[in-house]
């Protein structure tokens, strides 16, 4: 009888460390390195047409350490530089900056630089943004300060993009995201606008996702054109896919 009792007490105590085990998250790894394609209807940034309001192809890598800091970089097909009389067919931008907590509120700060090569704008449409983002709930309230020209407006420095944004899980891997946004192009009040979007995104799982959004803008149809007369900043329905990995 002891010695039944005793084998039950070694089953019992290997089954509790095993449970126990079992329920160990495994450590945080020091860093994680991602990439991401896809593609989209129209390449739109704060409203406004990248791609000549035609489909884009995308793609990007992030490193990203448990301390916080991150770098990244991410491109895109353009039509917008020849339209504006330069050339150059990518968009490639670089981004870090450093994540924490402080309170209820998630921060993100950073510097991203918009380059596109060979461009020959005058002035240049490479740009640099210094930007911070404070997140609380689903809310996000984030500020772009430009530390050049932006964009290729002459005697832009120092233009701002403030914009708020929100991400409500709806359940089953939907997702509906809203946003609005204010772009001050200094010295330039024309080019200054407001742009708006309401997305339903949808995670499919094992890196695939997708989204539709309706994107428009308020900005002045004479400065965001094209040499065919198509106005960038219009209302419109703007399809993508992503593939995470």
């Amino acid at each position: 009888m002891e010695l039944k009792l005793t084998q039950k007490m070694v089953v019992a105590a290997l089954a509790l460390s095993g449970a126990a085990f079992a329920q160990t998250k495994a450590p945080e790894p020091d860093y994680t390195l991602s990439f991401n394609v896809g593609a989209i209807t129209d390449y739109r940034y704060r409203g406004i047409s990248q791609s000549r309001l035609n489909p884009a192809l995308q793609g990007g890598i992030d490193f990203a350490h448990k301390s916080g800091f991150y770098l990244g970089t991410w491109g895109s097909t353009i039509k917008w530089i020849k339209d504006a009389g330069g050339d150059a067919n990518v968009e490639i931008d670089v981004y870090g900056g450093y994540k924490f907590e402080a309170g209820p509120v998630a921060w993100d700060v950073g510097l991203l630089t918009y380059n596109y090569p060979s461009n020959k704008l005058n002035p240049s449409a490479n740009t640099t943004e210094l930007y911070g983002a404070g997140t609380m709930g689903p809310v996000t309230l984030k500020y772009s300060h430009s530390l050049t020209n932006l964009f290729g407006f002459a005697d832009s420095k120092g233009s701002g993009y403030l914009d708020a944004s929100a991400s409500f899980d709806i359940g089953n891997g939907w997702s509906v995201a809203p946003h609005i946004g204010h772009q001050k192009v200094k010295n330039n009040s024309a080019a200054s606008y407001t742009d708006y979007s309401l997305t339903l995104g949808k995670d499919f799982g094992n890196g695939f996702s997708a989204s539709a959004a309706v994107v428009g803008t308020d900005a002045e149809k004479a400065v965001y054109v094209t040499p065919a007369g198509k106005f960038t900043g219009r209302t419109g329905l703007v399809v993508g896919v992503k593939y995470s990995f």
